[in-house]
């Protein structure tokens, strides 16, 4: 079994759900006593989020490719990132660290086309929402076509991942409000909601939408896992 290099995420809610789903497929599949063989790094999330606001995204990518460095040092076969938006700097931190990085993007975009739909919704901080890095990875990777909600829902949205998630805060009138903003996404031809943010599947659950949600934390353990496991 690989050695997973676990980069903690936009909040420790995430990457908490990160570490128990990595350990609980893993036991599902080899049986027994197993669990993964994992390292964490776990960052000061305020931190990063000060470098995000501020627009410092090298000092961003320096402090998590010291991360990537660490655990390669540490015995690390390759690194999740456990967040949608720091997915801006992948290409760095992986290059820095000296690792394969397992790109988020990909594994959600791969399991879009497995359900063989071409139009979907995105949810996510409003740099995930509003930036190329991710939309164009799946538009022009992947040819599926990202709806995102208008600017004042944006802005929702990345008030609530930020305001309330990334704070352990849940509040039921969030998730009604998230609900209507994917409503609006189906009704404009979404065929699928991209959970584009590691803490929003905390908030929104499958039965919150008449359309396939896309989990991406549970989606990218998954792939995590099928890495460790690939060749013994």
């Amino acid at each position: 079994m690989k050695v997973i290099g676990l980069i903690g995420g936009m909040s420790w809610y995430s990457t908490a759900q990160y570490y128990r789903h990595i350990n609980e497929l893993v036991a599902q599949r080899l049986g027994g006593s197993h669990s993964a063989r994992l390292i964490l790094y776990s960052l000061d999330f305020a931190e990063v989020e000060q470098a995000q606001r501020e627009g410092r995204w090298d000092d961003a990518a320096a402090a998590l490719g010291e991360a990537g460095s660490a655990l390669k040092e540490a015995g690390a076969d390759f690194l999740v990132l456990c967040t949608n938006t720091m997915h801006k700097v992948a290409d760095i931190v992986s290059e820095r660290a000296g690792l394969p990085l397992l790109h988020i993007t990909d594994v959600v975009g791969k399991e879009i086309r497995r359900r063989g739909l071409h139009t979907v919704g995105l949810l996510g901080t409003q740099f995930t929402m509003e930036e190329p890095f991710y939309r164009a990875r799946l538009e022009e990777h992947l040819g599926i076509k990202v709806l995102v909600p208008g600017k004042g829902e944006r802005a929702t949205v990345d008030r609530i991942i930020y305001d309330e998630l990334c704070q352990g805060r849940v509040k039921t009138s969030s998730r009604h409000t998230c609900v209507k903003i994917i409503s609006g996404l189906v009704g404009r031809g979404a065929q699928g909601i991209v959970l584009g943010c590691t803490e929003l599947a905390l908030l929104i659950q499958a039965g919150d939408a008449s359309v396939p949600l896309f989990d991406t934390t549970r989606l990218h353990a998954e792939a995590a896992v099928d890495l460790a496991l690939a060749g013994g």
